[in-house]
């Protein structure tokens, strides 16, 4: 099976699955390509998403789109998902349980993808793969996580409520392209870190690109 093949797969395996939390919303289990190297993910659908079963199709997902194509990159040129494949009640946050549940299948999408940059919008992504990151200070760096380069971003709705956010948002973003472009240079160069990996002290690896 090709790519596409597996993940339609594995999306009708969640479908079924009825240990998984938050059955009441619909599955939002991801669109894009999933041939292209790099893929997003936030945190858990909202309602818009949840109405429209299509992740970041509101005022977030309007603000990511705009600025992708601000330095010529389309939908279509990234995969995008979240933790959390359906909607928490009230858009409140994902609970421990929830994020638990559904984190196996996204290891699973991670896998069938194989991006080599992933892109996390917000804390719960970041945290997924760095527990120890604090978004405010960790934003806009790239670590060096299991032969992937790990790029986490403010979250888009977070962007929206303050300017000063919305800057480093979008300058963030601008330096995917090239990122992408020096992505085999930064993961023969940077040092591997792992989960538990105290980002504190550990060097800004932007300067290898």
């Amino acid at each position: 099976m090709n790519k596409h093949e597996q993940l339609q797969e594995l999306e009708r395996e969640m479908e079924c699955d009825e240990s998984l939390p938050l059955r009441g919303s619909n599955l939002v289990f991801g669109e894009g390509s999933p041939d292209k190297s790099i893929v997003f993910i936030g945190e858990a659908p909202g309602v818009h998403e949840n109405e429209q079963r299509r992740p970041f199709v509101g005022r977030g997902g309007h603000l990511l789109n705009t600025v992708l194509e601000e330095f010529g990159w389309q939908r279509s040129d990234i995969y995008i998902t979240n933790i959390v494949k359906r909607r928490p009640p009230q858009n409140r946050d994902p609970l421990p349980e929830e994020l638990e549940a559904y984190k196996p299948y996204l290891a699973k999408q991670l896998d069938i993808i194989n991006p080599r940059i992933v892109v996390p919008l917000g804390r719960f992504a970041m945290n997924y793969f760095l527990p120890t990151a604090k978004i405010s200070r960790d934003q806009g760096k790239v670590f060096h996580l299991h032969n992937r380069l790990i790029a986490p971003v403010f979250h888009p709705a977070a962007a929206l409520r303050s300017t000063s956010v919305l800057d480093l948002f979008k300058k963030s973003l601008y330096n995917l392209p090239r990122i992408l472009e020096q992505s085999e240079h930064i993961l023969r160069e940077a040092p591997q870190i792992d989960s538990n990996t105290s980002l504190e002290d550990l060097p800004h690896q932007s300067n290898l690109f």
